[in-house]
């Protein structure tokens, strides 16, 4: 994914995020499904409020709040089911950057004997503890092939963790099984870009690409520290900028068609940072699309499509506007 920024008067470094999704033949679990899992394994369960409700009955727009321990996170869509996988997902977002890393072992790539590594690392062990740390579902492993005769027999087995998938072949089920996994957790490492598997926003990202299904823009924000002082959403609804009050009183179709230049002006006048994401993968229709962030508190992370990838930005800056619009009205 590439990276565009507008910079306004608050800066913000931001790093490189990838989407790199791969089709499951199994249904993929909704962010509900996900964190109501990790709840029960941490003994809390999340619970859900509309905190708003409104817009035209064609295009109404709902505002749905998760709360999972001492989290909250809120996520805004089109419908109710929209908001509240939203509000899951940035809550699924949030625990993925409080998690502590996990540390694994690289494996070598040189062919050495096995006598030179006494105490290799259980894989499979390290992907289930993985999981468990994640609220992730456990990994699955299926026998694909059988073949070879009966002296010489050699296992394809696969490796299913969220939605990636690796395989391996053995000449045993528990050494293809372990092979698989080691190949996992190559693959992890390679996401994080190092031996330590963090996934920061994979898990986000890979369910932004899922609710790309539920609705052509939506837009989500969590709670959580960010690296530098920015400005808190709660004071722009008290905000007598110019900018800020003609959004206030006025249809967005009625003030700009250039959402873009409109959001970088409100941004400078606001004191926040506006940044737009490239997301490399088109939609299903085939749409360009990116994320574009702002640097409030909390942080805002909103989706745009279209035909084109200005189009797209448009697009973002016009769901960050709208979102900006509803809070700055309550």
């Amino acid at each position: 994914m590439s990276e565009e920024r507008y910079k306004s008067p608050a800066l913000k470094t931001t790093s490189n995020i990838s989407l790199n999704p791969e089709e499951s033949p199994n249904p993929r679990k909704t962010p509900i499904q996900i964190l109501h899992e990790y709840g029960i394994k941490r003994g809390f369960l999340p619970v859900y409020e509309m905190e708003k409700a409104e817009g035209e009955a064609h295009h109404p727009s709902f505002v749905f709040s998760v709360k999972i321990g001492e989290i909250t996170c809120t996520g805004q869509g089109h419908s109710k089911k929209a908001a509240k996988h939203l509000a899951a997902a940035a809550a699924l977002n949030v625990l993925q950057i409080h998690a502590e890393k996990l540390h694994v072992p690289v494996k070598s790539d040189s062919n050495r004997a096995e006598t030179d590594h006494p105490n290799p690392p259980n894989s499979v062990g390290i992907l289930q503890e993985l999981a468990l740390q994640r609220g992730w579902r456990l990994p699955q492993y299926t026998v694909l092939i059988e073949a070879g005769p009966p002296h010489k027999r050699e296992f394809t087995v696969s490796c299913r963790l969220e939605s990636l998938s690796e395989t391996a072949i053995g000449n045993s089920k528990k050494a293809a099984k372990k092979s698989a996994a080691e190949k996992m957790v190559a693959r992890l490492q390679s996401l994080s870009g190092g031996s330590e598997i963090t996934w920061v926003r994979q898990l986000f990202l890979h369910i932004v690409k899922w609710l790309q299904e539920e609705a052509a823009s939506y837009c989500v924000y969590c709670v959580f520290q960010s690296p530098k002082p920015s400005v808190l959403i709660e004071n722009l609804r008290n905000s007598l900028g110019e900018r800020m009050s003609l959004l206030r009183g006025n249809p967005l179709s009625a003030l700009h068609t250039d959402y873009i230049q409109m959001m970088l002006e409100l941004s400078k006048e606001q004191g926040f940072e506006v940044t737009y994401f490239n997301i490399d993968e088109p939609t299903v229709n085939g749409m360009y699309q990116c994320l574009a962030e702002l640097s409030t508190s909390p942080v805002v992370v909103c989706h745009g499509a279209g035909i084109s990838c200005s189009n797209a930005h448009n697009a973002a800056a016009h769901s960050a506007l709208q979102y900006i619009k509803i809070m700055a009205s309550k």
